[in-house]
């Protein structure tokens, strides 16, 4: 497990956006518009060999042609263009990428898997691909195609499901829950769950973790990360696939098997750890006094 670069993706100085096109619908112009609207006070560039302007910002055509590596950058660009891409950006120097598309593929000789081999080969750390994004609200950063950004708070929210991500931020928007960060993992081809529990569990910005899990690819990291964490911080584990239609559901989205739910609880026997089915009363209110609230569920419990 590694927080190698995680800084970097959580507060980064510059941001360069990859892909964008004027479309409404466009993901990559919606990640340019949150940049702005969230506040973000770094840097931010863009790069589109189409397109000489997007939301106000001129374009280069390439990533070689940005004057400095940024930090971060959020690839929203055809399936085939994301591998050179990702070579591209750790040649530059490129610290964290976001890869929004989706259609990369699963397993060897894959699009994903190029992009997997691409980025270990510079130390370039990935989110993604098929995400919703990344927000951190300590940078003021909505790296995103969410639909807002939500109130800070001492919450960190990271979900396997885009789609999961993106209805807990509109839903916290309603009901004053605020987040340090949210994370949409997506395939999770290099950064995971693991990865992440070490991060927020030392993360002086988060006082509480919510993970929302459709399926684990390595189990031992994953416990031995969420164990470490659990002795720090509240951690509560929303799992899917509970049902047969719900790990199908899992399956089709992410491509990965949701495992069984019994081996789940045989394998969680950490007490300061929660699993739940999805329920509000998990979720802390921003402005209680205690920072993050009771965390209450219903099911089970390890």
């Amino acid at each position: 497990m590694s927080t190698y670069r995680l800084d970097k993706l959580f507060s980064p100085r510059s941001v360069a956006v990859v892909g964008a096109s004027p479309r409404e619908t466009s993901p990559g112009r919606a990640v340019l518009r949150n940049l702005g609207s969230a506040g973000f006070e770094g840097s931010v560039s863009l790069v589109n060999p189409r397109y000489g302007e997007i939301e106000g910002i001129k374009a280069v055509k390439t990533i070689q042609e940005l004057r400095q590596a940024p930090d971060l950058i959020v690839i929203a660009s055809p399936p085939r263009s994301v591998p050179g891409i990702v070579a591209a950006a750790g040649d530059k120097g490129v610290a964290t990428a976001i890869i929004i598309t989706a259609g990369l593929g699963h397993g060897e000789g894959s699009l994903a898997d190029a992009c997997e081999q691409a980025a270990r080969a510079t130390g370039l750390r990935l989110v993604g691909p098929n995400c919703l994004g990344v927000l951190s609200s300590r940078a003021k950063l909505n790296a995103s195609f969410a639909a807002r950004t939500p109130p800070a708070g001492e919450l960190a929210l990271v979900s396997q499901s885009g789609a999961i991500a993106a209805g807990l931020i509109e839903w916290s928007a309603a009901h004053d829950i605020g987040f340090s960060a949210a994370v949409s993992l997506g395939d999770k081809i290099d950064v995971d769950f693991g990865d992440l529990l070490d991060f927020f569990a030392l993360d002086g910005a988060t006082r509480a973790i919510l993970l929302y899990i459709e399926s684990i690819n390595n189990a031992r990291k994953f416990m031995s990360a969420a164990r470490a964490a659990a002795r720090i911080k509240p951690v509560v584990v929303v799992k899917s696939g509970r049902h047969a239609q719900g790990a199908k559901a899992a399956q089709t989205h992410t491509g990965a098997l949701a495992g069984a739910d019994a081996v789940y609880d045989a394998a969680f026997p950490a007490p300061a750890c929660c699993g739940c089915s999805i329920s509000t009363s998990c979720l802390p209110r921003r402005r209680r006094s205690d920072g993050y609230g009771r965390f209450r569920a219903s099911g089970w419990r390890y």
